[in-house]
């Protein structure tokens, strides 16, 4: 009696035919995956390489604002040192003319008859005078007045010479004397006030 002979071929090769078609299916959802994660990766890191840049362009936009608000705000700091230093060349300007009209109004009245000046200049405070005098001792009376004059002291004789004028021999001197504040007037009594007693030695 014969043994039955099964052939097993056409099995095996059918296993290994579902055993590739396996791991092509799954090699090709490994793939499918990868390319996700990565596509999700990248647009994930792309998103927020755009947000930064977004806020790049954000923080650019504003630094150009704050420049131009310091650009102008230099700008306003410059005209405002520039009025104030016109402002203080005009206060020095009036208050040099109110010098000099004090100056040559005082000049004037202390001036003594016989006395007349040739040339006066100033610098700061101190002012120089040179002039004719028909004695020295006038020359002296110019030196009283001033120490008593109210815009005028500390009197200073520089040099007095014997000179000619007019066919004349006349007494040439320079003097230098210091421009000063006026004392400020202590206020008139109101009307109805009364004045203090005097004290009882």
């Amino acid at each position: 009696m014969n043994a039955a002979r099964i052939n097993l071929l056409p099995h095996r090769a059918e296993r290994r035919k579902r055993a590739k078609r396996h791991f092509a299916v799954v090699a090709a959802g490994t793939a499918v995956v990868g390319l996700l994660v990565v596509g999700l990766i990248h647009s994930y890191y792309a998103e927020q390489i755009s947000n930064q840049q977004g806020r790049n362009q954000f923080l650019k936009s504003e630094i150009g604002k704050l420049d131009k608000e310091i650009a102008e705000i230099n700008k306003l700091k410059d005209e405002i040192q520039a009025l104030l230093a016109r402002k203080q060349i005009i206060e020095t300007l009036q208050a040099d003319r109110a010098q000099t009209v004090h100056l040559l109004d005082e000049l004037v009245k202390q001036m003594p008859e016989g006395v007349f000046l040739k040339s006066i200049s100033q610098k700061g405070m101190r002012i120089q005078l040179v002039g004719y005098s028909q004695s020295n001792a006038r020359v002296s009376t110019l030196m009283r007045n001033i120490e008593s004059s109210r815009w005028l002291g500390d009197p200073e004789l520089i040099e007095v010479k014997s000179a000619p004028l007019d066919k004349r021999r006349v007494s040439e001197f320079t003097l230098f004397v210091s421009l000063k504040r006026a004392p400020i007037e202590a206020p008139a009594t109101p009307p109805g006030s009364v004045a203090p007693a005097a004290k009882k030695g």
